[in-house]
């Protein structure tokens, strides 16, 4: 069957269509998506004003008819913290459902750092161990520890690397101040979360998740995206740490021409860099890795799944189930 996907984040409005089946790899079957950063629509009062809802309002209906014109059989929608921490989010949401027929389901904090854990443990399989999981997005950073198909503990904090920017860098250039207190923040915010997640384990491997890591792996010496999704790409501290500072003394667009960077979020990536640096140091990680699958092929891997199930289902000759007698 083709499934569609429609994710509402806090950079980007993305719809993905895949072909999917019984056992099979959430491959894609085609892409549409907008440079949408909602959070640029907040008021004063942390509310979406009436031009970010028409935006967005108006994509969901483009890919809701994207979907429709390419057979896609499924709609699967979800808005993440963009969505769910502004003040009339839920008004929005139902503004949407009744222009557009489309119901996009609001996720948790938690939820988001769960099942992004989810589709991790499906990429690195069973001999990873205990795996912990780093998402940092455009509102949120989602942590998450566990050693079974969901974590023992997930954790989502306000730390997302353009929530950050918009509260404390407010010049090109960022001053040594706006910095200072950018990391305190992230700091004190961090520890009592990080603190709960260690309580339930250590972890044999520790990945990020998320374009914001993709990035600072890049910058920090990984393969490039064209080198492929199988490629292993690791990033050290040490290195992280030096590009974080040298990333302090550019402007947006100097940290756009570094690799993996796109003009988009060379504005945020030093707050990611930051938010990153921070909790690998709280943790007390030297390395770690970047995968390519996070919330949204969690949420297609569970749907596969409820497939796959009614498909075996249908499959079992009731007989088969009567006991001998």
């Amino acid at each position: 069957m083709r499934l569609s996907v429609l994710d509402v984040g806090s950079n980007t409005v993305h719809l993905l269509l895949l072909d999917v089946h019984p056992g099979s790899r959430p491959e894609p079957y085609a892409s549409h998506k907008m440079p949408l950063q909602l959070v640029q629509y907040l008021d004063a009062e942390g509310d979406i004003t009436l031009e970010g809802r028409t935006a967005l309002t108006e994509f969901v209906a483009e890919a809701r008819d994207f979907a429709a014109d390419h057979d896609a059989e499924d709609l699967l929608a979800f808005a993440t913290s963009a969505i769910r921490e502004a003040g009339n989010g839920a008004e929005v949401l139902e503004h949407v459902r009744s222009t557009t027929g489309v119901n996009l389901t609001e996720i948790s904090g938690d939820q988001e750092a769960a099942i992004t854990y989810f589709a991790v443990r499906r990429w690195q399989g069973w001999g990873a161990g205990t795996i912990l999981d780093l998402d940092i997005g455009g509102g949120s950073f989602e942590m998450a520890l566990g050693n079974d198909a969901l974590p023992d503990v997930a954790v989502s904090t306000p730390l997302g690397a353009g929530r950050l920017t918009r509260q404390f860098i407010h010049h090109e250039l960022a001053k040594p101040k706006e910095v200072k207190a950018l990391r305190k923040h992230v700091k004190s915010t961090l520890e009592p979360a990080v603190e709960t997640v260690k309580r339930a384990g250590t972890p044999n491997m520790v990945v990020g998740t998320s374009k914001t890591f993709r990035s600072l792996a890049r910058i920090c010496g990984a393969a490039p995206y064209a080198a492929g999704p199988y490629v292993k790409r690791e990033f050290h501290l040490e290195d992280l740490r030096l590009w974080t500072r040298r990333m302090e003394a550019m402007t947006p667009d100097e940290r756009a021409d570094l690799p993996g960077v796109s003009s988009k979020r060379a504005a945020q990536i030093l707050a990611g860099g930051i938010v990153a640096e921070t909790a690998m140091d709280l943790y007390g990680i030297t390395t770690m890795r970047s995968v390519p699958w996070a919330l949204r092929e969690g949420l297609i891997l569970r749907r596969m799944d409820r497939l796959n199930s009614q498909d075996s289902a249908a499959m079992v000759d009731p007989k088969s189930l009567t006991p001998n007698t």
